[in-house]
């Protein structure tokens, strides 16, 4: 069944981006394909069921937080602890927004899991701040974990 699903989302891309979509002049055209609701495949996570505006809300927070990511990683490596230290704490770290952010799902496994990443990002913070780099990368990777136990139990 998933294989006739990707099946189904390439044909109707190629399909798609067989008509003549030709960019005008000073125009550039993206073609995606449209997803049904029929194509989505269930895949057991628990839907929060949030509304268009929390979902735009919600994907640009975990954007934020990955390009977090990609920062600390970037200053770890050029042994810049001290403000990888500072950028684990200020745009990952339990703050009122984060922890006030994480309570307005209405679900209280996520809020639970969501506090805990931030929680875990407090505790990344300091060990950075040690200047070891094992031990910094370690407690990414913790970090890091909630992120991919959260996309393993959560869907928008």
């Amino acid at each position: 069944m998933k294989l006739f699903n990707l099946i189904i989302i390439v044909v109707s891309f190629l399909s798609l981006t067989a008509c003549d979509n030709k960019p005008q002049k000073d125009e550039v055209k993206t073609v995606l394909p449209v997803i049904k609701p029929s194509m989505v495949i269930d895949d057991g996570r628990i839907s929060l069921d949030l509304n268009p505006m929390q979902k735009n809300h919600q994907l640009s927070n975990m954007r934020s937080h990955l390009e977090a990511v990609q920062e600390i990683l970037l200053l770890i490596s050029e042994d810049k602890y001290d403000e990888a230290s500072q950028t684990a704490y200020s745009k990952l770290g339990s703050t009122t927004e984060m922890r006030l952010m994480c309570a307005s799902f209405g679900d209280k496994g996520f809020e639970t899991l969501g506090l805990e990443f931030h929680k875990s990002a407090d505790l990344m913070s300091e060990i950075i701040k040690q200047g070891d780099k094992d031990k910094s990368l370690a407690a990414l990777s913790s970090t890091i974990n909630y992120c991919v136990q959260c996309h393993k139990t959560y869907k928008q």
